[in-house]
């Protein structure tokens, strides 16, 4: 990096000095603890498009799964009877519908959002309502679609339907189909999707993901596209077969930083 020691101290403030504070402890040079930085965090972002991948592939096995296993298609929000979610997920069910109305919300011109106080307010609209008051029970009124709630669900909803909570009313009479492969059990699932949650989270707040936790995650990550939709466990799997390229490019990046890494600690 072509910096000079006033970009240095610029940076080192942007950056945070408790951010860089490790680095800086180990190196003992704030520039090279800056260069450092920047290499775990070009890390991190390739490892987070491969757990994009990895989710996007979950969200889908276990929606095409469900819509099966329901036979309708809202069992996000209105699941048929008996089948009931549990709390967490009737939350973030109603939080991913309200962010998907807000999405739809915010696309309409004035003259159509004013046209669905007739669906809010059939009574007539109160006068001092507050403005932030009448956008909700507006969009309360929008239909959005299936597909817009789902794509608005997180990586933890889906890893939550692994979880012994769903044993019995999801995972054996429907979702061990999405691990076809008669030796894979919920609980590993579940425990490689955890890995994979919390990795991913650390990445969404610009955390590093290295040494033991970046083996574990990646332990995790073969786990799940090795036997995820496939009746044989492998690397031949066409998820694995995706994502090899975009692995050991990540596999060599933290390699790489690992080896500098140690080189200071040594």
């Amino acid at each position: 990096m072509l910096m000079r020691d006033a970009d240095i101290a610029h940076l080192t403030v942007l950056l945070s000095p408790e951010r860089l504070g490790n680095l800086i402890a180990l190196t003992g040079n704030v520039r090279e603890a800056i260069e450092l930085h920047q290499e775990t965090l070009a890390v991190g972002a390739c490892l987070m498009s491969i757990i994009a991948t990895v989710e996007i592939a979950i969200r889908n096995a276990v929606c095409v799964n469900l819509n099966q296993h329901f036979g309708v298609s809202d069992w996000l929000i209105v699941p048929p009877a008996p089948f009931q979610w549990k709390s967490t997920e009737i939350d973030k069910g109603a939080k991913a519908k309200d962010s998907a109305q807000r999405a739809e919300y915010s696309k309409l011109e004035p003259q159509q959002k004013a046209a669905l106080d007739a669906l809010a307010y059939p009574d007539g609209r109160p006068v001092h309502e507050s403005h932030s008051d009448r956008a909700r029970k507006r969009r309360m009124h929008l239909p959005v679609s299936q597909g817009k709630i789902i794509a608005e669900m997180t990586l933890h909803f889906w890893k939550r339907l692994y979880s012994p909570d769903y044993e019995h009313s999801l995972w054996k009479p429907s979702l061990k189909k999405t691990f076809p492969h008669k030796s894979v059990k919920r609980a590993e699932v579940a425990a490689h999707l955890e890995n994979i949650y919390q990795a991913r989270n650390r990445l969404a707040h610009h955390e590093p993901v290295l040494h033991a936790r970046f083996a574990e995650t990646m332990s995790s990550i073969d786990y799940i596209i090795q036997r995820l939709g496939s009746s044989v466990i492998g690397p031949d799997t066409p998820l694995a077969k995706l994502l090899d390229e975009p692995i050991e490019r990540v596999l060599q990046q933290a390699k790489a930083l690992h080896v500098r890494l140690d080189a200071y600690r040594a």
